[in-house]
């Protein structure tokens, strides 16, 4: 499923167990991995591009990137890198395009101070604007990532940005013979005592348990053998991280869009609190709108 995986690195905590996770999906897909360090070249104390600064800027990458070399070397797995000069965020998202990744891996959090590039804004930007699924992990000192899935989660509004995620979801839970749970929320929030919102609310019950349905009709077709159905009521995010805690899962995989009008449940939004908030790995995947 996985032969080239990008791996933007600052050398920060958050992406040194980035990287550990990415090796294991490595071996596991007898994948390469590649180190991209960003030399953020927009920051302000490099407005005027003078180039010893440059220079410092990509010696520090050069550093940065043989320390993960040398640890992806430890760990067996086959590896190269790069150092780029650019705006992070989008240098990241053009050069996985470019070079055809299957996979990005992205920490939400990385180094304070000057030298940061890869804070979580810089992460949900490319969630956003990246064609190339995108792995991020959240890391805390109580919270550890876990390899091979064994339950994956795939949350849905019936959209078609969401069957497309749930598309590869699918692939991937086949591949590692995992449980997948399908979540749709019923948000009822905006809903108010009358009719029409009874009305509405019925309609959206029932939107959501044919969105629930269809994925796990298309598990079933794709070799899933364990497919869990879940239609909850509430605030999707906080119904998403509920069922993460509830049903022991192991990683998150979601599309970046769902539907448009008073009915949507996965917007950008949901997928970007998602990836601030969910102690699992969350794979987000764009397209197919």
């Amino acid at each position: 499923m996985y032969d080239d995986i990008l791996l933007p690195f600052d050398g920060s905590d958050g992406a040194a167990e980035a990287l550990h996770h990415a090796a294991e999906i490595a071996h596991w897909a007898d994948a390469t991995i590649h180190v991209l360090f960003v030399a953020d070249t927009t920051r302000d104390s490099v407005t005027v591009v003078e180039t010893r600064v440059v220079d410092a800027l990509v010696q520090e990458g050069e550093d940065t990137a043989e320390e993960a070399e040398k640890t992806l070397n430890t760990l067996g797995v086959d590896h190269g890198s790069d150092v780029v000069q650019g705006n992070p965020a989008p240098t990241i998202v053009e050069y996985a395009e470019r070079y055809e990744y299957d996979l990005i891996v992205m920490p939400t959090h990385g180094r304070e101070g000057m030298s940061r590039y890869l804070i979580g804004s810089v992460t949900e930007k490319v969630v956003r604007l990246s064609p190339v699924p995108v792995l991020t992990a959240r890391m805390r000192a109580d919270e550890r990532l876990v390899f091979p899935y064994e339950n994956i989660l795939i949350p849905t509004d019936g959209s078609a940005g969401a069957a497309h995620a749930a598309e590869y979801g699918l692939a991937l839970a086949a591949a590692l013979d995992a449980t997948v749970h399908v979540l749709s929320v019923v948000d009822e929030t905006s809903l108010g005592p009358d009719v029409r919102s009874t009305i509405s609310g019925r309609e959206r019950e029932q939107a959501a348990t044919d969105a629930v349905d269809d994925v796990a009709s298309e598990a079933e077709t794709r070799g899933v053998s364990n497919a869990v159905r879940h239609v909850e009521h509430g605030s999707p995010i906080e119904v998403l991280l509920d069922t993460v805690e509830s049903n022991g899962i192991h990683a998150v995989v979601m599309g970046t869009t769902g539907r448009r009008g008073s009915d949507r449940i996965l917007l950008g939004s949901v997928a970007e609190k998602t990836v601030r908030s969910a102690p699992v790995p969350v794979i987000t995947v764009g397209g197919g709108e």
